[in-house]
């Protein structure tokens, strides 16, 4: 994936009233495979890296959904509204 394409990631955990979200420079096929290995009990967690270089763990076992949004190109510099 190219650096100036982010994921942005939903992720609802059980419990919780708000849903955390973030955007990531991993491919989707990446999450899916983090997400799924979670979700199969292969990791306890479900471990992510935000586009800063900041690490979302989050239970496995808590997890509620997990969406992944399409790659969108960053847009840069001022643009007219």
């Amino acid at each position: 994936m190219r650096r100036d394409q982010a994921v942005e990631i939903k992720i609802g955990v059980q419990h919780t009233p708000r849903e955390i979200t973030l955007e990531s420079n991993q491919s989707t096929d990446e999450v899916e495979k983090v997400v799924a290995e979670a979700l199969a009990g292969e990791s306890r967690l479900l471990s992510l890296t935000d586009e800063r270089g900041r690490k979302v763990l989050v239970p496995a076992d808590r997890l509620a959904y997990v969406e992944i949004g399409e790659p969108t190109v960053r847009k840069v510099g001022f643009g007219a509204i």
